[in-house]
């Protein structure tokens, strides 16, 4: 009879630092178009500050979290060697 072969889990994309800077950087990326949706058109928080906060979550923060690697991945290649 033929052994069964484990299959280990594979690795998210995302580890748990990279999520939680996805979930931050969508946080961000809500509270800003909120912040423009306000009344006062041209006030510092809707010309300003929102599209600011848009530019760092959408050129920054999100692509950090798809960035970096989770720690799984390392830690199982120096156990392995």
């Amino acid at each position: 009879m033929a052994k069964a072969v484990k299959k280990e889990n594979p690795a998210l994309i995302i580890g748990r630092t990279g999520g939680i800077l996805f979930a931050a950087g969508l946080a961000i990326i809500i509270y800003s178009f909120i912040i423009m949706w306000e009344p006062p058109v041209d006030g510092f928080y809707t010309r300003t500050l929102a599209p600011v906060l848009l530019i760092i979550a959408f050129l920054v923060i999100i692509p950090l979290a798809i960035l970096i690697k989770p720690k799984q991945d390392s830690e199982k290649a120096d156990k392995n060697t």
